[in-house]
């Protein structure tokens, strides 16, 4: 990780540091940010400070390089599809079944891998040696547009407008049924299950606000074509909230139980815009993404048969 100079945004002002690091710097544990803290390689206005100190929206933040272990993840040569790449930053349009970061069970063929090889050492080290360069992610099961980061500053940046809401990102999904309203708003908390811990779910218990705004684009016969705006983005978060609303993504057995688009074998999700603020350029990006294959097949199925697939 390279040195990187963090601005405190006001909404974030009188939090211990440690918390305000963590939320920043998603995907990073507060234990592992105590710990940087802990050996002075965060200081406060050129000081090093303690985990409980109060940070100001005066306040200048210096990161400084940590020691990295070495990753894991090997680098391999594994196609992707690049909709834009500067020396900042990467946007890449992830197909679906492909796992974003290498973990117990998935040590090859993630996008992380690939990423290794064409990007070489030009990934941020933000969120530690198995992430390099994730700012954001999706699902395995879900395909479409998510963000790389090359470099630690770019990185924040991109964090900073994922925190503060500012970052798009508009989803196309099929769900069962038909919402009772075309066009609304989820506003429900989301956490772990307190009776499967893989799993999320809509809870007041140790849970974090989700918001997540829906609009229908097509009903067909027992399904629903649905455009979905994130406000946050939390785990699951699209797919926990239909689910709560009782029209789970077609496809999707972990959060539903439709055996008609069980064979999609994974939830018929797509993040098909997202938009932006050059971190660096400080220009607005945005970009689309066509719907994919097993998508539009989906789609056309439901079309041509009068009872659902």
């Amino acid at each position: 990780m390279s040195e990187v100079i963090i601005d405190v945004p006001q909404e974030l002002e009188g939090e211990r540091i440690d918390k305000f690091l963590s939320i920043l710097v998603e995907s990073t544990s507060r234990n592992a940010i105590q710990k940087l803290i802990e050996s002075e390689k965060v200081l406060v206005n050129g000081q090093p400070v303690n985990k409980k100190y109060k940070v100001s929206a005066d306040d200048e933040i210096t990161m400084l390089p940590g020691d990295l272990k070495p990753l894991d993840a090997e680098p391999e040569d594994i196609p992707l599809d690049i909709v834009y790449e500067d020396e900042h930053l990467l946007v890449v349009n992830k197909p679906r079944g492909m796992v974003v970061h290498p973990a117990p069970g998935n040590y090859s063929g993630t996008l992380v891998n690939a990423l290794l090889y064409h990007c070489k050492d030009s990934l941020s080290g933000i969120n530690g040696i198995l992430r390099p360069g994730i700012v954001h992610r999706i699902d395995k099961d879900t395909s479409g547009l998510l963000i790389v980061a090359k470099n630690d500053k770019a990185h924040i940046g991109l964090a900073e407008q994922i925190k503060e809401h500012s970052f798009t990102r508009e989803y196309n999904a099929v769900i069962v049924g038909h919402l009772k309203e075309n066009e609304g708003t989820v506003n429900a908390p989301i956490g772990r299950n307190p009776k499967d811990r893989k799993k999320m779910c809509v809870t007041m218990q140790n849970s974090k606000n989700a918001v997540t705004h829906y609009k229908t684009i097509e009903d067909y016969e027992g399904y629903s074509h649905i455009s979905l705006k994130l406000e946050t983005g939390r785990t699951h978060q699209i797919r926990v909230h239909m689910a709560h609303l009782g029209h789970p993504v077609a496809g999707d057995l972990v959060y539903g139980n439709d055996k008609k688009s069980a064979y999609l074998n994974g939830q018929c999700l797509h993040a098909i815009k997202i938009g932006f603020i050059h971190p660096i350029t400080e220009e607005y990006l945005e970009f689309t993404s066509d719907l994919p294959d097993y998508f539009k097949e989906f789609l056309r199925k439901l079309n041509h048969t009068s009872g659902g697939v």
